[in-house]
């Protein structure tokens, strides 16, 4: 699989003048040594990590003496082995893919949350559609079959008859749905479902999340000796991705120029692109995040996040979190 199938998957606007708005009045900034770090990325770049582009577009590390590298994922480049290697100080993963690699001795926490609802969806046709887990049985859903224990975990917490749905080995693609070979799919939110909207063909989009699947996915990962021992380094990026993606939030379409711009050859679409910014913002901000700020969870989100895991068969404990960088950054 790839991200969305190893997980689950996925994927000069702003020319002179738009990176000039964005740094006028910043001023002169001090001149010190910085210490290079990388943030792993869990898949290839695009404006799904676009805070973090901004973060070191605007010197918002820079200020705080790091300079940092930004390393694309993708289906062979695993986010885990440079974190416990240290070629990374911080990679970017999901709950579930840290409970595994924990549970294989990796020695991991989750230091920052970035999306708070998991973008786990069930993507079907208007006319035919999934709006509740109820509505799946009976139905043919196309997906990775490694994504199987996904599916079982949602039915199982909704009281669905798993065998009266049928599994149907797809691609990660939406022509199975739209030639009519499956009734929906299992997609992120943010991908597949956005392909068809900007084709003119607008899905109905079930989010797992609102039935229970919870899940932190868009995770901050470091090891313990990285939080024992490289802890400024830590604070000084998380804070340079907590400012980068406010910024991000406050102005879409210059994030997502700002992503065109930095990455010409990626074969990335304008409209694809800031729609999936746009629907990547009610999974990454909430009430939450507005009174304690960007990245923050709680105990009750953790219990949560134990809840479902165990379904999966990764049983883990609420120490697999720890908030302790996020409470330096956020004060």
């Amino acid at each position: 699989m790839t991200r969305f199938q190893i997980s689950r998957r996925h994927l000069m606007g702003m020319g002179l003048s738009g990176l000039g708005a964005w740094t006028l009045g910043m001023g002169p900034r001090a001149a010190f040594a910085q210490t290079d770090v990388a943030l792993q990325l869990s898949w290839l770049h695009s404006v799904q990590f676009a805070g973090s582009y901004i973060a070191d577009e605007r010197g918002f590390w820079a200020d705080r003496g790091l300079n940092v590298r930004l390393d694309s994922g993708g289906p062979n480049a695993p986010v885990e082995p440079p974190v416990v290697s240290g070629t990374a100080l911080v990679g970017i993963s999901a709950a579930d893919y840290t409970a595994a690699a924990v549970q294989q001795g990796a020695p991991f926490k989750i230091i920052a949350v970035a999306m708070q609802n998991n973008p786990f969806a069930i993507t079907s046709l208007p006319d035919n559609p999934v709006n509740s887990p109820a509505d799946l049985e009976g139905k043919r859903i196309g997906m990775a079959t490694a994504n199987t224990p996904v599916l079982r975990t949602l039915a199982t917490l909704n009281d669905v008859d798993f065998d009266a749905i049928t599994i149907i080995p797809t691609q990660y693609d939406a022509a199975p749905l739209i030639a009519g070979e499956v009734d929906c799919l299992l997609t992120w939110s943010t991908d597949i479902p956005v392909s068809m909207y900007v084709r003119g063909i607008d899905p109905t989009v079930m989010l797992m999340a609102d039935f229970g699947y919870t899940l932190h996915s868009q995770t901050y990962i470091a090891t313990e000796d990285s939080i024992a021992n490289r802890r400024a380094d830590l604070v000084a990026l998380i804070a340079g991705e907590v400012q980068g993606w406010e910024e991000y939030r406050r102005d879409l379409e210059a994030a997502t120029d700002l992503t065109l711009a930095r990455f010409p050859d990626a074969g990335l679409d304008r409209d694809t692109q800031l729609e999936q910014a746009r629907r990547q913002v009610p999974l990454m901000f909430s009430d939450l995040t507005d009174e304690h700020g960007f990245g923050w969870w709680t105990d009750e989100t953790v219990a949560q996040n134990i809840e479902t895991l165990d379904l999966l068969g990764m049983p883990v404990s609420a120490d697999l979190w720890d908030r302790s960088i996020l409470e330096e950054v956020h004060g």
